[in-house]
């Protein structure tokens, strides 16, 4: 399903954000974003706590449901189907169908305590994909060699560093092809020491082509690799454009003041 706006193939953005709105009880936490991002983009959100920007990329894959707007990835409305002008809410395994193809990866690993880095890797694509073991072993190898964790396969997560973990938690999203990475703060949780492997990894994504909405306070990342970067403050887009640009001399005086606090 296309979005509102007629476009080619050509220049059909992975992800289109309209007009979205999203309410915890008495608070508007999301007060009408529109957004796109191009395919291969990479998209780096930032603002303070409370603004929403967690939020938006929950939305993006229907963690959370939105109160109006829609949002599409690779053309295909999130989270509904379209008939006769009404929205019709997707039934949970067309919901399940949908994540598959979006990646995320949280503040918190989230990764299986029992089983090792391997077992962690391979558990999406055989569980939901019904991919066979020796197969979803190969690809794992393959991914956690990519993350510079080829050593650590058979580590359970107590026995990795946290940003070993976060790497495995990258693999794992990997593991299941997806058009689309979604990052909520992935360092927020590590030591200082430990936020640069992971950032490595995530730069090493980007120029692969990988499709990317990246929430970070990481400015330096997002001024690296980032095409695009959005302040976002009180639920509402602030401040966007090129990160080089928009980081050198920024236009309203809210974002001077946040850049003020985290640079």
């Amino acid at each position: 399903m296309t979005g509102p706006m007629a476009a080619g193939p050509a220049d059909e953005p992975m992800v289109r954000i309209r007009s979205v709105r999203k309410r915890f009880g008495p608070v508007e936490v999301l007060k009408g974003i529109s957004l796109d991002v191009p395919v291969g983009g990479v998209v780096c959100v930032v603002g303070p706590s409370g603004s929403g920007k967690s939020t938006l990329l929950r939305c993006v894959n229907r963690l959370e449901t939105i109160d109006a707007g829609r949002i599409w990835v690779d053309g295909e409305l999130i989270g509904y189907r379209e008939q006769a002008g009404r929205l019709h809410l997707l039934r949970p395994a067309e919901l399940c169908r949908q994540r598959q193809d979006i990646g995320m990866v949280f503040q918190r690993f989230h990764l299986f305590p029992h089983r090792t880095a391997l077992e962690n890797v391979m558990e999406g694509p055989v569980a939901v994909k019904g991919v066979s073991a020796a197969q979803a072993r190969r690809s794992a190898v393959e991914l956690l060699e990519r993350v510079g964790l080829a050593d650590r396969a058979h580590h359970y997560p107590a026995q990795l560093s946290g940003g070993q973990q976060q790497r495995v938690a990258i693999a794992r999203s990997l593991a299941m092809s997806p058009k689309l990475m979604l990052f909520d703060e992935p360092t927020s949780a590590l030591d200082p020491e430990l936020v640069q492997e992971v950032l490595a990894v995530m730069r090493d994504l980007a120029r692969s082509g990988m499709t990317m909405m990246v929430v970070t306070h990481e400015m330096g990342f997002a001024r690296e690799v980032g095409d695009h970067l959005v302040f976002i403050d009180g639920g509402v887009i602030v401040e966007q454009g090129d990160p080089r640009e928009v980081l050198a001399d920024p236009r309203h005086e809210r974002f001077r003041a946040f850049l003020g606090q985290v640079l």
